[in-house]
């Protein structure tokens, strides 16, 4: 009788429990979190289709998360953005954004530490996990304010044609600064009246970058251009002021590169068009090349002077204040699974940025990639000699200070001492308050 009484009340129960589903519907589904992400389009090719198809994957990987991607323009206007939707409490929960503008949302307290969200030995593997020379411009004051995703080094791409037709060995880049002089020098054609239809060498000096090619040199000849805490800079040491100097004089004296301002965005163009035979720089654009060029052509690491040396570059996921818990818990998900491995190694292929892990080149896609595409390794074998790129506190102001007293050289209004001098005195009244 009890077996008998539990039964009866058992399927009265299941009874109740069907009529209040047949009255009430179906009980709702779980609610999705939904995170804004930031992320600049700073790069050649169709980078927005790499990276819909990536959010698209973690969302079907992830339903209880929704990713709203909002493609923010340069890296420029994406911080520029970022700031003013703080002010007006509309902030992303991530974004990507300069690696070196981790000091400006510092400042403008806007980001969260990663170490707050993903803590003890969980949070510790993570960090190790990625290239210790990314992880310079990504930690500070003993915390972990970015996580690397589209980060890159210089590199310098040759033409192997015109290497050839030059009477050089096409198989060889320039390994050091006199080497680049010479090589470009036999590369620069002239007609009989001086006009050039190819130059040797472009180094790009023209909009917001011209500090971050210029760093090459200056590592190249021993300097550091900042101390680790951002709060000093070295621009008017000898070393820095020979390296500038060296860069004048390609246009000025030795008359292997254009004169003027070379432009960050159409140096991959004239190096398709072979109106140069050498170029600097991102390996960010790699793909670009790989993909554009009609000739044969090759990848290597800068050529050094007192030594190897490129300041790393690119860009960093941050974290958002102003965010609920839920949405924090999703952001970092959504950050673990875009640096992964497998999708870093994804990234690395579609674009030329370097797979932020060796995980990532343990990949059997990126190492096979990397088997029938050798430069794509260049970058990669060249983070033992890289730097951090520069970033100071008002790291806005002190790198267009930077910037316009390197182009005053480059175009011959400044001499390279003089200018130097000016950037570092105007670098310093702007880091006063800071030291």
């Amino acid at each position: 009788m009890k077996i008998m009484s539990r039964r009866i009340k058992f399927a009265l129960a299941f009874f109740a429990m069907t009529l209040a589903g047949d009255l009430l519907g179906p009980l709702p589904a779980r609610a999705q979190t939904q995170i804004s992400f930031y992320y600049p389009v700073a790069v050649g090719g169709a980078v927005t289709k790499i990276v819909d198809a990536m959010v698209a994957d973690f969302e079907k990987a992830n339903p209880d998360v929704k990713v709203k991607a909002i493609y923010s323009g340069g890296y420029q206007d994406t911080i520029t953005k970022i700031l003013t939707a703080l002010k007006g409490g509309d902030a992303p929960q991530v974004a990507v954004a300069l690696s070196t503008d981790m000091f400006t949302l510092i400042d403008e307290d806007a980001i969260v530490p990663y170490d707050d969200l993903v803590k003890g030995e969980a949070g510790k593997s993570w960090f190790s996990s990625f290239y210790p020379a990314f992880m310079q411009n990504s930690q500070t004051g003993g915390k972990t304010w970015g996580i690397p995703f589209q980060r890159s080094t210089v590199v310098l791409y040759w033409n192997k044609a015109a290497f050839k037709e030059a009477g050089l060995d096409p198989e060889k880049a320039p390994a050091t600064w006199d080497e680049m002089r010479d090589f470009a020098t036999k590369l620069t054609k002239r007609d009989a009246s001086g006009n050039v239809s190819q130059w040797g060498v472009e180094i790009p000096s023209g909009g917001s970058f011209p500090y971050w090619l210029f760093q090459g040199l200056a590592t190249e000849n021993g300097a550091i251009l900042m101390n680790p805490e951002g709060t000093k800079v070295a621009f008017d040491e000898p070393a820095v002021v020979e390296a500038l100097q060296y860069w004048v004089d390609l246009t000025l004296k030795d008359k292997v590169a254009p004169s003027g301002l070379v432009e960050w965005g159409t140096t991959p163009k004239d190096f398709f068009e072979g109106k140069t035979a050498i170029m600097w720089t991102t390996t960010g654009n790699l793909t670009n090349v790989r993909d554009n060029a009609k000739f044969p052509f090759g990848v290597a690491m800068l050529p050094a002077k007192l030594r190897r040396g490129t300041p790393t570059g690119g860009g960093n996921f941050y974290l958002f204040k102003k965010s609920t818990s839920e949405q924090n818990a999703a952001a970092v998900k959504f950050v673990q699974f875009m640096t992964s491995p497998e999708q870093a190694a994804r990234w690395s292929i579609a674009t030329g940025y370097i797979g932020v892990s060796p995980a990532a080149f343990e990949t059997r896609a990126l190492s096979d990639y990397v088997a029938s595409f050798p430069p794509a390794a260049v970058a990669r074998d060249q983070l033992q000699y890289a730097v951090a790129e520069f970033s100071t506190h008002d790291n806005q102001r002190v790198t267009k200070v930077f910037g316009d007293n390197l182009q005053a050289a480059l175009t011959g209004t400044k001499s390279a001492a003089q200018a130097l001098k000016d950037a570092q005195a105007e670098a310093d009244r702007l880091l006063r308050s800071y030291q």
